[in-house]
């Protein structure tokens, strides 16, 4: 077989295989995957990053060409294993929109939806706004070449044409899942001990003094102090999301999974 045969046979195959697990998690990824990135663009980084690292990543891909059904279950494979990647990469994510949505409960505005472009669906104020700095602050810190290098690492871990332990990935997303919600009530927690101490006032005050219209006067409060809150610390809230976010993703790395 000549040198362009085999370029044909093997190389195109590669990069389909490559493009399958490469695709599938970029495509619900957060912010690439996001539902404001309009399809074709996300289809074209899916093509430019599986075309710029087959040829790093060749040597996983099995040679020779295996035969038609052994082709359409790698295939199989490779789709459910980038669902995975990018499906934990999400629910880390969805850590903002949890924490948001705590802490306009806890401010007293849950009723006031929004339209969440991150999740695509209607959530809180505070959620969208969380959701939205959270998967900005993703990109300006370069995080995302973290999420690239994972998928990157992720044939060590997931070899390509091995079959996937079910067992250990359902653990691993519920642990994802249990470390988003942490995550998420952990940024909330200032703002539900100020609504504690700020409820526990106002039933005292509405037990001193019986005829003053306290949710006249707690609601208004309730909604200055979180934003008071919010703004004095929204810092340390970014900077915490985006050191779990780190933790959370750097276990497909070789050495975090080491």
């Amino acid at each position: 077989m000549s040198f362009l045969e085999q370029f044909l046979v093997n190389g195109v195959f590669a990069f389909m295989i490559i493009f399958v697990r490469f695709g599938t998690a970029l495509m619900i990824m957060p912010g690439i995957g996001d539902s404001f990135v309009p399809g074709n663009i996300r289809l074209y980084i899916a093509l430019g990053f599986s075309v710029a690292l087959s040829p790093v990543l060749q040597h996983h891909v099995p040679n020779p060409l295996p035969g038609f059904g052994i082709m359409i279950s790698l295939l199989v494979v490779e789709f459910i294993t980038g669902l995975f990647i990018g499906t934990i990469a999400r629910i880390l994510m969805m850590a903002m929109d949890t924490a948001g949505m705590l802490i306009s409960l806890a401010s007293g505005i849950s009723n006031a939806q929004v339209f969440n472009p991150s999740m695509a669906v209607q959530g809180s104020v505070f959620g969208a706004y969380l959701s939205v700095a959270g998967v900005t602050l993703l990109f300006v810190t370069n995080l995302h070449h973290l999420l690239i290098h994972g998928l990157v690492e992720s044939y060590t871990m997931f070899p390509l044409g091995g079959i996937p332990d079910t067992s250990s990935m359902a653990q691993l997303m519920a642990k994802a899942v249990s470390a988003s919600f942490l995550t998420g009530f952990q940024i909330a927690l200032p703002f539900v001990i100020i609504s504690l101490v700020l409820y526990v006032g106002m039933g005292v005050l509405s037990r001193l003094m019986p005829q003053l219209q306290i949710f006249m006067i707690a609601i208004p409060l309730q909604i200055m102090l979180a934003l008071v809150t919010l703004v004095i610390t929204l810092s340390a809230i970014m900077l915490f999301f985006i050191q779990r976010y780190e933790s959370g993703m750097v276990f497909f790395l070789s050495n975090g999974g080491a």
